[in-house]
């Protein structure tokens, strides 16, 4: 017999802290993580600070592989049973195939609702978290789904990249591209707009100034900002750098939360150490 209550989950690459799955009751589907050929399961057999090691010291190649269907298929039926409804927010469908996977394999089950969040990272987070309030205000699946689809316009996600070292190396910049940018000390800021991820503004000087200038663009002057919160998500980069983004962020808008989340294995495969992004909602 089905309890009454709905379950939330999301693939590995919505970021959120421990605190906030267990708090929730959110559970995860990894990624998978492919070192020289060798299978990893995101934050499970493998974590950010393994792959800087095997990347940044050892020089070996990393890529991250989708969900197949039948993986979404057996982690379906393990809560599909036991609860009213899952709600699945995906990584978004321009970035992986995990989306399409996951709704294939929805379909053996009249409960399971797949929901492309149309973004990365706390992007998706922000609609994860998002769930698991509507959940706790007793909502019907078929109205969070619908609140939550018109949420997933609204996010605001974006990241600077300290050094372009792991684009390179991921086939998504070529060598003079890195090359000129570390000379010039050029960090990109890259955008996910339309549920893909485009190439910002580029800024220049010290990861840390560069850090402030990039708050202050996208946070002054902004009157389509929701207040109710937003993430700080990188990939370790130091307790002081994350102190200052947090003051600044103050300096402009007096958000109700600031919440600090690590990147996973995703977003450092491809973004590698010292990345740094702040993801809030747009009131519009």
């Amino acid at each position: 017999m089905k309890m009454n209550m709905i379950k939330i989950t999301s693939d590995s690459t919505c970021d959120l802290s421990d605190k906030i799955l267990e708090e929730y009751n959110i559970s995860l589907m990894p990624l998978h993580v492919l070192i020289d050929e060798q299978d990893f399961r995101d934050g499970i057999d493998i974590t950010p600070m393994d792959i800087f090691k095997y990347v940044g010291d050892e020089g070996k190649s990393c890529t991250t592989a989708a969900v197949n269907t039948f993986e979404y298929e057996h982690f379906f039926s393990e809560h599909a049973e036991n609860n009213k409804a899952v709600i699945h927010i995906s990584l978004g469908s321009e970035f992986s195939s995990c989306y399409q996977n996951a709704k294939i394999a929805s379909e053996g089950y009249d409960n399971v609702y797949v929901i492309n969040s149309n973004n990365l990272s706390t992007g998706s987070g922000h609609i994860v978290y998002e769930a698991a309030l509507l959940v706790n205000e007793g909502l019907s699946a078929e109205v969070i789904c619908s609140k939550l689809e018109d949420l997933i316009s609204k996010i605001d996600a974006s990241f600077v990249i300290n050094k372009m070292d792991y684009l390179r190396k991921g086939g998504r910049c070529t060598g003079v591209e890195a090359l000129g940018a570390t000379l010039l000390k050029i960090k990109p800021s890259i955008e996910v707009v339309d549920g893909k991820m485009v190439v910002g503004k580029k800024y220049r000087g010290n990861f840390d100034r560069c850090l402030e200038n990039y708050v202050k663009d996208r946070l002054e002057n902004n009157d389509n900002i929701d207040y109710s919160r937003i993430f700080i998500t990188h990939s370790h980069c130091s307790p002081e750098t994350v102190e200052k983004v947090k003051n600044v962020i103050r300096m402009y808008v007096d958000f109700d939360e600031i919440i600090e989340t690590t990147a996973g294995c995703t977003i450092s495969t491809h973004c590698g150490p010292n990345t740094l992004g702040i993801l809030y909602k747009r009131k519009n």
